[in-house]
């Protein structure tokens, strides 16, 4: 039985439940909103479980508890825990000896303040934890940064009392976005926009970006160092090479469908059920 944890059932999630339909394979929906652990319970119903919910807390617990219990995920705990944080993904690819964007991390408005300066205008301030490009700023002159940075430690929350700081990257109006799963890449699109942020979910528009034997080894390589899966490895061009941005532990893929014609739902599901097998065969 594979359990498929779903905060709500959005394109890529009809296409999931439809392509295990289809192959007749059993699963269960467990909608977060209803779901319940009961510690000591070692659901052994389930021989997989794919995470599909966009709520990093809950998705971190529910994989936590789940792996506990002996049942294997898609992706395990500690891949959402490392992903699901901009910071210890950074971290985790920096200590790979991967290149990413220059990156401070702060603890106090003057540090960040500090740090800004000496890296140089513009700077892009971003959320520990967030999704779809929310909360992120580009900070282009002193009185920005010090608008911002009074805001964020005014809001109160610890989160926001931990300053991740980037240099701007003058990406040419597009990122990349390359798709691993397992030890696999299976395919990239360019995020294109007019913004800054090309986040598809926001103005991006996916356009095919062929899989050049730089991109796959950076892909690669950045999702074994966060602990591999199936994840969405984010690529910024610079003028040096290319960097890596962000990786997703719980990717949307409709506009990389639309962009590549790959059926990333079934790459998915062929990967969800290698992953209960392999761990049947050795438990």
């Amino acid at each position: 039985m594979v359990g498929v944890l779903c905060s709500r059932v959005r394109v890529e999630e009809k296409a999931l439940l439809e392509t295990l339909r289809r192959r007749a394979i059993p699963f269960e929906r467990l909608d977060e909103d209803q779901v319940q652990f009961r510690l000591g319970d070692p659901h052994r119903r389930y021989s997989v479980v794919l995470d599909r919910s966009v709520h990093h807390g809950r998705s971190l617990y529910a994989l936590t508890l789940l792996n506990a219990a002996g049942v294997p995920t898609v992706n395990m705990a500690q891949v959402a825990q490392t992903c699901g944080d901009k910071i210890l993904t950074s971290a985790a690819v920096a200590a790979a000896g991967l290149p990413i964007p220059r990156t401070v991390v702060t603890f106090s408005r003057d540090s960040a303040l500090q740090a800004i300066e000496e890296m140089g205008y513009p700077v892009v301030l971003k959320p520990m934890v967030g999704s779809w490009g929310r909360l992120l700023a580009k900070i282009n002159d002193r009185d920005a940064a010090e608008a911002i940075l009074e805001h964020k430690e005014t809001l109160g929350s610890y989160q926001h009392g931990i300053f991740y700081i980037q240099e701007y990257v003058a990406k040419p109006e597009r990122d990349i976005r390359a798709i691993v799963i397992g030890d696999e890449t299976i395919g990239a699109i360019y995020r294109a926009a007019d913004h800054w942020i090309t986040n598809t979910a926001r103005t991006g528009r996916a356009l095919p970006c062929p899989v050049t034997p730089e991109i796959d080894r950076l892909a690669r390589a950045a999702a074994a160092a966060v602990g591999g899966g199936a994840l969405a490895v984010d690529l910024l061009e610079h003028p040096d090479g290319l960097l890596v941005n962000e990786i997703n532990y719980t990717m949307e893929f409709r506009g990389f469908v639309d962009g590549t014609g790959i059926d990333v739902a079934g790459r998915l599901i062929d990967y969800v059920l290698q992953v209960g097998a392999n761990h049947a065969a050795v438990a």
